[in-house]
C-alpha cells in the first residue's frame, strides 16, 4: 500500500511472514511495509525515518544493523514466543520495548510435544506407512516402545515444560528435569545438567529457549548418556541440538530414535534424517493450530496497539 502524506496510520515494518489473519488486521490500522528492507531498498531507505514499530515472527531476525536504520522505531512486536532472532539488548538500549506471545500457545505445543513422543515410541508414522504400503499381509508390524510408566526428562522447566510434565503424568511416567535452577514449587526430580538428566531417563524432551545460551545444548555427551535405548523429542529450536552429532548418534545406535518439529537450517531438513526409519519429523508446526495461532496474532495486535495507545504493554519481553 502505498504512503500518502495524508495517512496519519503509523508506518510500520513486516520483516517476516505473517498469517493473512495478522496482516490484515495490520493494514486496517496502520502504513505496513512489507520486507522491503530485504527486496526493495529504496523504497525501505525513503519509508525508514518514518517506520515507528518492526512486526515479527519467531524465526525473524531483528538485529542491530536493522534497528539502527530506523531512527523513529518505538516498538518490536513478535508474534512467538521464541525472540532469539531479535537483538533485544540492542533495542533496550534505545528504549525500544519488545514484546512476544506467550502462553497462549503453551497447549498446543505441549500436546504436539507428548504427539511426538507416541509417535516414535509407538512408531505411528511407520506404521501407517507399513499399512498404506502393503506389508501388513507379508506379516505383522514390528514390536515397538511402551510409554506408560515410562521414565521423561524434560530439559527446560517454564510454562510449557510443566504443561508438558503434567500430560505425561497421566501416563503414569516418572518426570525429572534440568533447568538453569531447580524450580520453586515444582516437585519433579531436578538433575544439574542435560548430562546427568539423560542418564536417568528414557524420553529427552527438549523445550528450551534457543539463542546462544543454549546453542548445541543436546550435544555428543548428552546423547551418549541418553544411550541405545533412549529417545529425543524436540519441540524447543533446532539451534538447541547438535544436529551433526544426532545425526550420528541416530546412524550408530547410540540412541533409539529421535521426533524433531525444529531443526537448525529451517525449512531445510538434512537428507540423513529424512531417510532414517527411527525418526519422526514434523515441519515446526507445534504451535500450528488454527485456534492458537489467531490467539497469537491477536496478542501480537494488541501489544502494537497498546503502545500506540499509550497504555501498557501486554507482554513484554525482559532484558
Amino acid at each position: 500500500m502505498p504512503h500518502s502524506l495524508n495517512d496519519a496510520r503509523p508506518e510500520v515494518l513486516v520483516v517476516a511472514p505473517l498469517m493473512p489473519f495478522l496482516m490484515e488486521a495490520l493494514q486496517r490500522e496502520y502504513v505496513v511495509h512489507d520486507r522491503i528492507h530485504m527486496n526493495d531498498p529504496d523504497a525501505f531507505a525513503a519509508a525508514a525515518p518514518r517506520i515507528r514499530a518492526v512486526v515479527a515472527n519467531g524465526e525473524a531476525k531483528v538485529p542491530r544493523t536493522l534497528m539502527e536504520r530506523l531512527p523513529a522505531l518505538e516498538m518490536i512486536s513478535v508474534f512467538g514466543v521464541g525472540y532469539d532472532g531479535v537483538d533485544v539488548p540492542a533495542a533496550h538500549e534505545r528504549g525500544v520495548p519488545v514484546t512476544n506471545t506467550p502462553e497462549v500457545l503453551n497447549d498446543d505445543v505441549a500436546d504436539l510435544a507428548i504427539g511426538l513422543l507416541l509417535s516414535i515410541a509407538r512408531r505411528i508414522p511407520q506404521a501407517d506407512r507399513f499399512v498404506r504400503d502393503g506389508q501388513w499381509p507379508q506379516g505383522p508390524f514390528p514390536l515397538s516402545r511402551k510409554v506408560s510408566g515410562a521414565r521423561l526428562g524434560v530439559v527446560g522447566m517454564g510454562r510449557i515444560g510443566q504443561a508438558i510434565a503434567h500430560r505425561a503424568r497421566a501416563f503414569g511416567m516418572q518426570i525429572a528435569y534440568t533447568a538453569r535452577s531447580p524450580r520453586a514449587g515444582v516437585e519433579y526430580t531436578y538433575h544439574p545438567d542435560a548430562v546427568a538428566l539423560a542418564a536417568a531417563v528414557d524420553f529427552l524432551v527438549v523445550i528450551t529457549p534457543g539463542g546462544a545460551a543454549t546453542r548445541g545444548l543436546i550435544d555428543a555427551r548428552v546423547l551418549e548418556a541418553l544411550g541405545p535405548q533412549g529417545y529425543l523429542i524436540n519441540v524447543a529450536r533446532g539451534s538447541v541440538v547438535d544436529e551433526a552429532a544426532l545425526i550420528a548418534a541416530l546412524s550408530n545406535g547410540v540412541i533409539a530414535g529421535a521426533a524433531l518439529d525444529v531443526f537448525a537450517n529451517e525449512p531445510t531438513v538434512p537428507a540423513e534424517l529424512r531417510a532414517m526409519p527411527n525418526v519422526v519429523l514434523t515441519p515446526h508446526m507445534a504451535s500450528g493450530t488454527k485456534q492458537t495461532r489467531e490467539a497469537m496474532a491477536q496478542l501480537t495486535f494488541d501489544n502494537l496497539r497498546a503502545h500506540f495507545a499509550g497504555t501498557p504493554l501486554l507482554t513484554p519481553v525482559g532484558a
